[in-house]
């Protein structure tokens, strides 16, 4: 059994215990655990207390003290990223700015096929490593946990390169990516056949490989006018969940019907939920879906927040996510992202904090991280200040020193 360890101490440890999945949070609710220490065994959390105590009471355990002053978090969670993906899209984003439609864009050779085309040139040693680099700069961030969607494939053969490579940038980095199979994004251009046809394909050629090597156990779907309708989708999905795949849903990006159908499947989460009205919004706070916010998108295309603050106030669970691509959502900076969203829902700390860390993880399924206590995975960061507030209210300019994944110091700012 590996020696257990003492890290800290932390003037401020925002554990994000015994707080509601669903519903608004008020600051007063969080728990500021002051002079912390953790104990980590195993690369799990042993014990949290004061520092200086714990550090008398213990007998043939290793010390890691910090000088200074440090505020902990668990670590941030992504769980909305495209960050497998070949070329760049900045042409796009200038075309956008200077008042062109998508349509015109996508005629000017732009938009997501644009990257499928790029992603395809690649072989799967360049995907791994520039997969691995975006998730290196995520961790730096303080992001522990990273969603990665494939997506950019769109066939059979393409699909299971980008999940491969995802497999294998997970190797190659101290965070951990969480792979979801997006094939259904669009239907390719090259597909001869209607949406229904590529569907089917994908589901009976791709889903037994996908579970066969262990490659992920969730499925996405863009489910939107320029991509699949609920009609379109449903059969698929219902073979992905008889298969026992986990479902999550690009949901009410530009018009509604996605957020219905994830309610209709029980999926994990439906993603995106700008266009989503009160109808959608009372809906989903009713169900167990978790409604991902995606703020990088809105910023990306200049449109309107997901409705974050009428969701929290309707009983919904609010996760936020960064959308890390590069068409709509090209920045990847989740606390900045948060922040600027917080700002304009009106949003309270403790709700951010919880929908970057353990509404995060209830959006990936995940049981064993998103709060700091016993038995969960020692995945934290450190701040150098002595207040928690301090950190979204820099929005986002304000990074952590220290990040700590399996009770492993995997980032230091000082070195």
């Amino acid at each position: 059994m590996e020696k257990q360890k003492l890290i800290g101490p932390f003037k401020q440890l925002i554990p994000m215990t015994e707080l509601n999945l669903k519903g608004p949070i008020s600051d007063e609710q969080l728990t500021i655990v002051k002079d912390a220490g953790i104990i980590i065994q195993n690369g799990k959390i042993n014990n949290i207390g004061n520092f200086n105590t714990l550090k008398a009471e213990a007998t043939n355990i290793e010390i890691q003290e910090l000088k200074g002053n440090h505020t902990c978090l668990p670590g941030l969670i992504d769980a909305h990223t495209h960050i497998c993906f070949g070329g760049s899209r900045a042409n796009d984003y200038a075309m956008r700015n200077a008042g062109r439609s998508y349509l015109e864009i996508a005629n000017a050779g732009g938009g997501i096929w644009d990257t499928v085309i790029q992603t395809r040139k690649l072989n799967q040693e360049e995907l791994i490593k520039r997969t691995a680099k975006l998730a290196k700069r995520h961790l730096k961030n303080g992001v522990t946990t990273i969603e990665v969607k494939s997506g950019y494939g769109l066939s059979v053969d393409e699909e299971l390169k980008m999940l491969r490579a995802i497999k294998a940038a997970n190797e190659n980095v101290s965070a951990d990516l969480i792979a979801t199979c997006l094939a259904a994004h669009m239907l390719p251009k090259d597909f001869e056949g209607d949406q229904a046809a590529y569907l089917k394909e994908i589901s009976e050629e791709l889903f037994p490989i996908l579970k066969a090597e262990k490659l992920t156990n969730r499925i996405d779907a863009f489910i939107e006018e320029s991509a699949f309708s609920a009609a379109q989708i449903a059969p698929y999905f219902e073979k992905a969940t008889a298969m026992g795949f986990d479902i999550t849903v690009h949901a009410d990006q530009f018009s509604t019907s996605g957020s219905q159908v994830a309610i209709a499947i029980n999926a994990i989460s439906a993603d995106h939920l700008e266009a989503s009205t009160t109808k959608e919004i009372n809906a989903l706070a009713q169900s167990n879906v978790i409604a991902t916010a995606l703020p990088g998108a809105s910023i990306g295309l200049g449109c309107a927040f997901t409705p974050a603050r009428r969701i929290l106030d309707a009983g919904g669970a609010l996760a936020i996510a960064s959308d890390h691509n590069p068409g709509s959502a090209p920045m990847g900076d989740l606390l900045t992202q948060a922040t600027i969203l917080a700002t304009f829902e009106k949003l309270t700390n403790a709700e951010v904090l919880a929908g970057i860390t353990f509404r995060a993880a209830a959006a990936l399924n995940l049981k064993d991280r998103g709060q700091l206590t016993k038995g969960f995975n020692a995945d934290f960061i450190g701040f150098h200040t002595d207040n928690y507030q301090e950190i979204l209210y820099n929005q986002g300019n304000f990074k952590p020193c220290m990040v700590w994944k399996n009770g492993e110091l995997v980032f230091d700012k000082h070195q």
